[in-house]
This record gives C-alpha cells, sequence and structure tokens, in this order.
C-alpha cells in the first residue's frame, strides 16, 4: 500500500520485418539459433509481418511440430538466398 510503481505498455509495431531459415508460401516458418529469441514474438505482435527465408518449402512438408510461427501471422514471404562470406587471411 502506497507504493509507487510503473506501467509499461505493450508494444503493437506496424511492421516486423524477420529472417527466418526455412518457409513456406503459406508463412509457416522455423528459425535458426538465435533467431528464435525474438522473431516469433515480434511476429505474433505486429499488424504486418514481413519474412524473410533462406529456404522456400512446400506447404504440408515441414513437420508441425518444427513450426516455430504458424502462417496466420505472416502477410508476406520473401525468398532471399543465404550469403556465404569468403575470409582470406594475408
Amino acid at each position: 500500500m502506497g507504493q509507487e510503481c510503473i506501467l509499461e505498455f505493450a508494444l503493437k509495431p506496424d511492421f516486423a520485418f524477420i529472417h527466418a531459415g526455412t518457409g513456406d508460401r503459406e508463412g509457416n516458418l522455423r528459425y535458426r539459433r538465435t533467431a528464435r529469441n525474438f522473431n516469433h514474438v515480434m511476429a505474433t505482435a505486429a499488424t504486418v509481418t514481413i519474412a524473410e527465408v533462406e529456404e522456400l518449402v512446400e506447404p504440408g512438408t515441414m513437420v508441425p511440430e518444427d513450426i516455430h510461427t504458424p502462417g496466420i501471422y505472416v502477410q508476406r514471404v520473401v525468398v532471399v538466398p543465404r550469403v556465404t562470406y569468403r575470409v582470406s587471411i594475408d
């Protein structure tokens, strides 16, 4: 009683740009490594979610237990192949 508290309001972004390792045309996404930390949270919070996927597979080929974000939260899917860098040591 009589204790001051801080109220923090929830984040409601208009757009979320997220990256996934694998996805399908329906928007189901599977993340790799540390992408699992915040991508699914942002996808569910945003009004419009745009997902960049490295590998696009046919709908129904992903095992349902491996889907981290269901397609209902994703409005756009863009395929961007994984970039590999060659490091030369001189």
